[in-house]
C-alpha cells in the first residue's frame, strides 16, 4: 500500500540503514518505495550512498529511479560512477528520450565511453537523438513509436503492431507511413480491430492531425499538446518523415522547466542559475542585475533631491513616499506577472496587446483609486490636513495607472523588439514606478501645500 506524501521521516529511515544496516536490510525499506520516492532521498544522499542503493535496486526500478533524479542532481555523474555492466543495463531500460537527455550533459569523451558498451541499435538510436538542442522537438523526443504501412491490410498491421510493441512498455498513438516513411496520418487500434480482413490502413487513415517539425521549440510543442488536448505528438523532418514522437509525461516536464524559468527571469534571476547551485552561482547570475537596479535607482535618488525643499518643509510626506513608490512597484509586478504569463502562451495580435493594456489601466485606476481613499482618510484623520489627503490619493491613483501601463505595455514593447520580455522588465518597471511615484507626491505636494 503506498503511503500518502514522502517527507523527512522517510529520507531519516534510509540513511539510518544505509549507515547501521546491511545490504538485506536496505533493500527491505527500498521496497517500500516508489522509484521517484527513491529520487527524491537521493537530493539528501552523497554519490557513493546513491550508487549502492542502485546496485541493490533491480535493474527496472533503478532505471526509473536515475530518470526522476532532477538534472541538477546529476544523475550523470551518478551513471558514470556505475560499473559498465550495471550502467549498460540501466540505459537499456531507459526510453531513448530519457536516455539522451542524461547522456547529453556528459563531455564528448564520457558520453563515447558510455554509448560504447551499449548495443549497437541503442546508442545509434542515442546518437540520433543527440543531434538536436535538448529544448527542441528533436531533443524531446523518444524514437520508439508504432508505425504501418499504408498499405499492410488488417492481418498484417496487426503483427506490426504486436512485434513493435514488444520493445514499447506504453502507447498512445499508431502513426501511418508511406514507403518512403512520410507520415501520411493516425489511426486508432479499435479501427483496425473492427476492420474487415481485406481494409488497408490506407483506408482507416485519420489525416486531420497535428505534427512538429525536429526544430520546433519545446514550448511550441506543449502549447499545441496543450491546445489540442494530445497525448502524443509526432515529430517529422523537413521532408515530413516520421522521425519520432513526444508524449505527454515528457511534455509536462517542460511546462515545469518553462514556468520555472519565466519566474527566475520575472524575479531577475538568471535561467542559468540552478535552484540548488552554489553561492557563487548566485552571485554571478544575480549581481549583473542588483547592479543595474542600482543605477537605476538613482534616477529616482534625483527627484528626492531635487525636490528637498518640500521634504524639508513638509517632513511627513517623506513616510508617505515610500508607500506611494512600494505600491506602484506590487501593482506593477502584479499587471507583469499576468502580461508575461500571456505572452508565454498565445502570439499576442496588435488588437490583444492594446486589450491586455487597456484592462490593466482600468484595473491599476480602480485600485489606485480605492487605496487613495483609505490613505486620503489616514491623512484627514491622522494629520487633519484634507489638501495632504489630496495630494496622496492623486499620487496613489496615478502611480497605480503608471504601474498598469508600464507593466503590461513593457513585457510587450520588449517582446515586438525581439528581446525576452521576462528578463529586462522587472527592472524598467521598478524605475517608472519608484520615479514616477516621487515625482507625482512631490510635485503635487509642492504645487498644493506649499502654494
Amino acid at each position: 500500500m503506498q503511503q500518502a506524501e514522502f517527507d523527512n521521516k522517510d529520507v531519516n529511515k534510509i540513511k539510518e540503514v544505509l549507515d547501521t544496516g546491511g545490504d538485506e536490510a536496505l533493500e527491505n525499506v527500498l521496497a517500500e518505495y516508489h522509484p521517484s520516492e527513491i529520487a527524491i532521498a537521493f537530493e539528501h544522499l552523497s554519490k557513493e550512498e546513491q550508487e549502492r542503493i542502485v546496485n541493490l535496486l533491480p535493474t527496472e526500478v533503478a532505471s526509473e529511479t536515475i530518470s526522476e533524479m532532477d538534472e541538477e542532481q546529476h544523475p550523470e555523474e551518478l551513471l558514470l560512477q556505475l560499473n559498465p555492466e550495471k550502467r549498460k543495463e540501466i540505459i537499456e531500460e531507459f526510453d531513448y528520450d530519457d536516455a539522451t537527455d542524461i547522456i547529453s550533459q556528459l563531455d564528448a569523451d564520457e558520453q563515447e565511453e558510455i554509448l560504447e558498451d551499449l548495443d549497437k541499435a541503442d546508442a545509434q538510436a542515442i546518437r540520433n537523438l543527440l543531434i538536436y538542442p535538448e529544448d527542441t522537438a528533436g531533443g524531446l523526443m523518444n524514437s520508439s513509436f508504432i508505425s504501418v504501412n499504408i498499405h499492410q491490410n488488417k492481418a498484417d498491421a496487426i503483427n506490426e503492431i504486436i512485434r513493435r510493441s514488444e520493445d514499447i512498455e506504453e502507447f498512445y498513438t499508431i502513426y501511418a507511413t508511406d514507403d518512403s516513411n512520410k507520415l501520411a496520418g493516425i489511426v486508432s487500434i479499435k479501427n483496425i480491430l473492427k476492420s474487415r480482413a481485406d481494409t488497408t490502413i490506407n483506408d482507416l487513415l485519420r489525416t486531420d492531425f497535428i505534427s512538429v517539425h525536429a526544430t520546433a521549440d519545446q514550448e511550441e510543442v506543449a502549447k499545441l499538446m496543450s491546445q489540442y488536448n494530445l497525448s502524443a505528438i509526432p515529430v517529422v523532418d523537413e521532408n515530413d518523415r516520421l522521425l519520432g514522437q513526444i508524449t505527454f509525461d515528457d511534455v509536462m516536464d517542460v511546462l515545469e522547466e518553462e514556468n520555472t524559468e519565466d519566474i527566475l527571469k520575472i524575479s531577475g534571476v538568471s535561467e542559468d542559475e540552478e535552484l540548488s547551485g552554489s553561492w557563487q552561482m548566485s552571485v554571478k547570475s544575480r549581481l549583473p542585475w542588483l547592479v543595474i537596479n542600482l543605477a537605476t535607482a538613482f534616477l529616482a535618488a534625483a527627484v528626492i533631491n531635487h525636490f528637498d525643499p518640500t521634504i524639508k518643509r513638509i517632513p511627513i510626506i517623506a513616510g508617505y513616499m515610500t508607500i506611494i513608490a512600494g505600491m506602484g512597484g506590487n501593482a506593477a509586478t502584479q499587471a507583469l506577472a499576468v502580461t508575461v504569463r500571456r505572452i508565454s502562451l498565445n502570439e499576442l495580435s496588435d488588437r490583444q496587446a492594446w486589450s491586455a493594456v487597456k484592462k490593466e489601466i482600468i484595473v491599476g485606476l480602480i485600485n489606485g483609486a480605492a487605496n487613495g481613499i483609505i490613505v486620503f482618510i489616514m491623512a484627514v484623520v491622522f494629520h487633519s490636513n484634507p489638501l495632504l489627503g489630496v495630494v496622496i490619493f492623486l499620487a496613489m491613483t496615478g502611480n497605480l495607472i503608471i504601474a498598469g501601463i508600464t507593466g503590461s505595455g513593457i513585457p510587450l514593447i520588449l517582446k515586438r523588439l525581439g528581446a525576452d520580455p521576462a528578463v529586462a522588465s522587472s527592472i524598467i518597471i521598478t524605475t517608472f514606478t519608484d520615479v514616477f511615484g516621487f515625482l507625482l507626491i512631490l510635485g503635487l505636494a509642492s504645487k498644493l501645500l506649499l502654494n
